[in-house]
């Protein structure tokens, strides 16, 4: 009984106007494309992610979201190009995203190179009211919603190095609300700023220590910080943990199976109330590079 109260409040969170936030990934510091078009092609190779997050797991309706990218830099120029798509679904809602991006990056200075982008996306709302139990099944306010596409564009920019990063970004700079026949809003899409940073401490040959941050604010809803730290053991095995303020707790994993190939999984905890009604939180990726002669690798980027 308890677990369908808190769902129906969930559900209340999408249906009475209150600001949508973009999708949640424990593990953003691989998928940084989804959250600032300037990171495109600034890997120096073609570079494919996949990711699937799994939240809130025994929380009937709870939120999962899968993620793919590509991106890679335009040979001989200072171009990135990139594609990606984003697919959340909870309870009753599917939302997916489809992304364009480009990046124009300039040297700055022997060591760092400062990136501007572009995106322009497509959203996707679909809204199933056969799914919610409501307690007026003849409510007014309740009708579908299928397909409804709202375009977008965002724009970023990334300072890096082979040690540091920051980016300031907005994925969408158009606010959209969808409304029902009784000018109910159903669905509002709000902006999204991203500021985000890391740096790699070389602290021996074998062991490398990069602590990192995300910070997310959105109109209408609490600010959200995330604090990671990662070790890169041998160029092989990435092991940290992360916090989401008053949110979750983390533990992270990756491995470094070849020159191109990269698994990562996270766990989540919660802090809040939440952590009586679930099991936690998996997400999990995998990348995949393309590399030349001319782009290959010494060792592996750790961002």
């Amino acid at each position: 009984m308890k677990t369908k109260i808190l769902i129906f409040a969930l559900m209340l969170t999408c249906f009475t106007g209150f600001a949508q936030q973009d999708a949640q990934f424990t593990q953003y510091m691989y998928n940084t494309i989804n959250i600032n078009p300037a990171y495109a092609g600034s890997r120096g190779v073609m570079s494919v992610f996949g990711l699937h997050r799994t939240q809130w797991v025994g929380l009937d309706g709870a939120p999962t979201s899968n993620a793919f990218s590509i991106n890679t830099p335009i040979n001989n120029s200072n171009i990135g190009v990139g594609l990606s798509v984003v697919s959340d679904k909870i309870g009753p809602t599917k939302d997916n995203t489809l992304s364009a991006d480009v990046s124009y990056t300039i040297q700055t200075s022997e060591t760092y190179k400062l990136s501007f982008g572009l995106k322009a996306s497509a959203n996707m709302f679909n809204l199933d009211t056969s799914l919610l139990n409501p307690a007026d099944a003849n409510d007014p306010n309740l009708q579908n919603f299928n397909n409804e596409i709202s375009p977008n564009f965002g724009a970023g920019i990334y300072l890096h190095s082979d040690k540091l990063y920051l980016g300031l970004s907005v994925p969408n700079f158009l606010q959209d609300s969808k409304f029902n026949d009784n000018a109910v809003a159903v669905f509002q899409e709000r902006m999204n700023f991203y500021f985000i940073g890391g740096y790699v401490f070389d602290l021996s040959q074998s062991v490398k220590f990069k602590p990192a941050f995300l910070t997310k604010a959105v109109t209408g809803s609490p600010l959200q910080v995330d604090v990671s730290a990662n070790f890169l053991l041998f160029d092989k095995l990435t092991l940290g943990t992360a916090y989401r303020w008053s949110a979750a707790f983390s533990a992270m994993a990756g491995f470094q199976i070849s020159d191109g190939l990269f698994i990562g999984y996270s766990y989540d905890m919660e802090t809040t109330e939440l952590k009586n009604y679930n099991s936690g939180s998996h997400e999990v990726f995998l990348r995949f590079e393309l590399f030349n002669r001319v782009s290959k690798m010494v060792s592996p980027r750790f961002f």
